[in-house]
């Protein structure tokens, strides 16, 4: 008598239920971790200033009153984060493919001077012109001089950081050789500077709000830039070559081409930049464009985690404190670098919180197995 073995029945395991709160748990976290660590660096600011004899509460009092407490402090703090929203994206767009570039100073600069160059024989036509020549050769400048780090790291694999460390220093030093030698105005004494461009040809401030005219270019350019990065293709094959560039590879995504356009587009909104402060503020090419505006858009790059939406508050968060720092000299005695020391600390705290990232287990995606 044979006997029949039933081979034990087999239950499809339930399907995974989709975590519909995870991207709204994902975007708290990269709200939250930056805010504590602006928390982080304010609380050992405090300290610092403890350790002066002043008060944490005087000093938070006066940066909110030198920076939005009166109509002209709120214009203070447009007009310095204005360059910054541009610098910042300089090193937001490469940031999306993990480059670090930080030669964003020599790129505004040199930006500068090309537009100056470029406006210095176009002065008695119409302005219009003047200003489209100035902002195609500053933007063409930059994305050239930050190409360059793009082009070392791509074809020599020569590190970016280095790249565009040495490639500032000697951008710097080759402004400082033009304004004061070959393109110098002998009239300029006390500071080297180039030939003017003409009162006719500055740019005026943006009518009915009376702000800096490099604002509403650089809320432009980071709307263009969020959607260059999060709606297109060239975006997401940058964020995938940022996650993993030999994935990428693996993948036949031109990784070559794509850091190219990526410092060239980061380049040439900086370039952009040295060109309206030069349209805007100077009317002319000198060391007042060397204002560390490239170097405080790494820390602005790195508070807003390289989106180029949230570099605008972020960039109004700085302007605001270097406009608040001539109030703080006057009644409270402390010197303009006590805001670096401030940015300084706003700097580390940002890069110690990169370790928070995926540690607290409410951020993390969940569903039923």
């Amino acid at each position: 008598m044979s006997t029949t073995t039933l081979a034990p029945a087999v239950s499809n395991p339930p399907a995974r239920v989709a975590d519909v709160w995870y991207p709204l748990r994902r975007s708290a976290e990269a709200v939250l971790v930056p805010l504590a660590a602006l928390a982080g660096a304010v609380g050992l600011f405090s300290v610092f200033l403890l350790a002066l004899g002043q008060s944490p509460l005087d000093f938070l009092d006066l940066v909110w009153r030198g920076a939005f407490g009166s109509w002209f402090s709120v214009q203070n703090t447009v007009q310095r984060a204005s360059p910054l929203l541009l610098t910042a994206l300089c090193v937001a767009i490469p940031g999306q493919l993990g480059l670090v570039i930080i030669g964003g100073e020599a790129a505004i600069v040199l930006g500068g001077l090309a537009a100056t160059v470029a406006a210095l024989p176009l002065i008695h036509t119409a302005p219009v012109i003047v200003w489209a020549a100035m902002a195609i050769a500053g933007s063409a400048m930059g994305a050239f001089w930050i190409g360059l780090s793009g082009w070392l790291r791509a074809k020599l694999n020569v590190n970016e950081v280095i790249a565009s460390l040495v490639l500032s220093y000697i951008g710097l030093a080759l402004f400082n050789h033009f304004v004061e030698g070959v393109l110098r105005d002998p009239a300029s004494l006390n500071k080297p500077s180039t030939y003017g461009i003409g009162d006719q040809n500055m740019l005026d401030t943006v009518p009915w709000l009376d702000v800096h005219p490099g604002m509403p270019a650089g809320i432009a350019a980071c709307i263009v830039c969020w959607v260059l990065i999060y709606r297109t293709g060239f975006g997401f094959a940058s964020r995938v070559t940022g996650g993993n560039i030999r994935a990428a590879q693996l993948q036949g995504l031109p990784v070559t081409k794509l850091i190219l356009t990526a410092c060239a587009i980061g380049g040439g909104c900086a370039g952009l930049a040295g060109a309206i402060e030069v349209a805007a503020e100077y009317g002319r090419a000198n060391a007042s464009l060397n204002a560390g505006y490239g170097y405080t858009g790494i820390l602005i790059a790195f508070l807003a985690r390289f989106n180029p939406l949230a570099v605008m508050p972020m960039a109004i968060l700085l302007g605001g404190l270097g406009a608040a720092g001539g109030l703080l000299q006057r009644r409270m005695g402390l010197p303009d670098a006590t805001i670096q020391v401030l940015q300084g600390l706003i700097f580390v705290s940002i890069l110690a919180s990169d370790t928070l990232y995926g540690r607290f287990r409410w951020f993390q995606p969940r569903g039923t197995a």
